[in-house]
């Protein structure tokens, strides 16, 4: 039986223009001067054909953009009402994991199937959350919105490689937080794999250096040689926060803030 193809979209958020060449990296910025600019974008992203929809992160608030000075140029709503999807509809909504700029908008799912691995929640509702410098990429309130599928029995807990559907894929790498998770997809280009915060920037995962916000630096390595794994070629990974995405990858619609990324790259 042949695999599923899917549509894959990136879905732009917002960004952070202020970063600089050296606080995208641990130890160095391997990409010339370290003090030049470097910014970030911020996305979710959305896997789709014509019987399945699945929404992989949630972004974040404006609140919370506002208290973390990022820009946001558009409500995650607002952008899957333009691929005439409704967050209140959508089955399956899959969270890499918890960190403020993924999993801001649960309550917008209402119904979804929410999957997540098991040693992302148990990490960031115990006890290493007591050290401020381990809890400021969490924000309480989302985590806290995570317990109400849980409790409704919406939620699953994976501990390793599942199969959300047929041609979608969740593989554990952690590295990044203790319950990372990237998704691999079949498109018609072949089978991609969302990496999310795994591999920040095309630059951390081709160059083997990674971005300074870690939980294990071993495991970031490995993780960086997973996804080059799962994917056709290093560019059917699909990075978290690159603005490359966007100037490469086709536009929908000629919207600036929803990319193509099951079409070929320029």
């Amino acid at each position: 039986m042949s695999v599923p193809v899917y549509e894959v979209f990136a879905i732009r958020v917002g960004a952070n223009a202020q970063r600089t060449a050296r606080e995208n990296f641990l130890y160095d910025a391997c990409c010339g001067d370290p003090d030049a600019s470097m910014p970030l974008d911020y996305y979710f992203w959305v896997i789709r054909n014509a019987q399945q929809v699945i929404v992989v992160d949630t972004c974040f608030q404006p609140a919370t953009a506002d208290r973390r000075n990022r820009q946001m140029y558009r409500l995650p709503e607002e952008s899957l009402r333009q691929l005439d999807i409704d967050p209140a509809h959508v089955d399956n909504l899959i969270l890499t994991h918890l960190h403020w700029d993924h999993a801001g908008n649960l309550g917008l799912f209402p119904k979804a199937t929410v999957h997540l691995q098991e040693a992302e929640l148990r990490f960031c509702t115990g006890p290493k959350m007591a050290h401020r410098t381990v809890n400021k990429t969490y924000e309480v309130d989302d985590v806290m919105s995570a317990l109400p599928p849980l409790f409704e029995g919406r939620m699953r807990l994976h501990n390793g490689v599942v199969e959300v559907i047929p041609g979608v894929t969740l593989h554990p790498v952690g590295g990044h937080t203790p319950g990372s998770q990237v998704v691999r997809v079949n498109t018609e280009r072949g089978w991609i794999v969302l990496a999310s915060d795994a591999a920040h920037l095309w630059a951390n995962i081709r160059q083997r250096s990674p971005f300074p916000i870690l939980d294990d630096l071993s495991q970031t390595l490995e993780a960086f040689i997973e996804i080059d794994r799962l994917a056709d070629s290093e560019d059917h990974v699909i990075p978290g926060h690159d603005p490359l995405i966007a100037e490469r990858f086709p536009r929908w619609s000629d919207d600036p803030h929803i990319i193509c990324l099951h079409q070929r790259p320029a």
